[in-house]
């Protein structure tokens, strides 16, 4: 069973996909790009980022185009889960081929604070936010999802797994 834990980064509603990654940097390499990630809200997000952070968002996160370098530099940073009140459906799905554990829950939107310790399940749904001592239920992922996440992602499920 897949267990994250990490710091929140929180976000409001509608960040979209230009805000996440603004196109002008698209053509750079990821190891690049993923240093503007944020730019246009939180410049320094990029550089004070950890490995195994979160996100928690409001509202249609990750709306905009479907560019699949949006969950890329979120991933690349090292973030290793979003929480939002809702997701665009695209970026949904580009997030999970990614490897991308993402769960819908309003309540940690509306409890969590940045900084705070988050320990999220995405096989049950269920996140603890640590300091405060209250756990919620957000979306469960169907299992053929988890198994991409737990792979990796889309591509290294089919290589390891021939689709299976």
């Amino acid at each position: 069973m897949l267990t994250i834990k990490g710091s929140v980064w929180k976000f409001g509603d509608g960040i979209d996909t230009d805000i996440i990654i603004p196109a002008r940097y698209l053509i750079q390499p990821m190891e690049d790009m993923k240093w503007k990630a944020m730019e246009p809200i939180r410049p320094e997000f990029a550089s004070l980022v950890k490995e195994g952070d979160v996100i928690v968002g409001g509202l249609n996160f990750g709306c905009g185009s479907s560019r699949e370098q949006a969950p890329a530099v979120l991933a690349a940073l090292g973030i290793r889960a979003i929480v939002a009140v809702s997701f665009a459906r695209i970026f949904f799905r580009n997030a999970v081929n990614l490897g991308i554990p993402v769960i819908e829950c309003r309540d940690v939107y509306e409890q969590a604070n940045e900084g705070d310790t988050v320990e999220m399940h995405p096989s049950s749904g269920k996140i603890r936010l640590e300091e405060k001592g209250m756990e919620f239920t957000g979306s469960r992922l169907p299992d053929f999802l988890l198994a991409i996440i737990e792979r990796g992602g889309l591509i290294p499920r089919v290589a390891k797994d021939g689709g299976k």
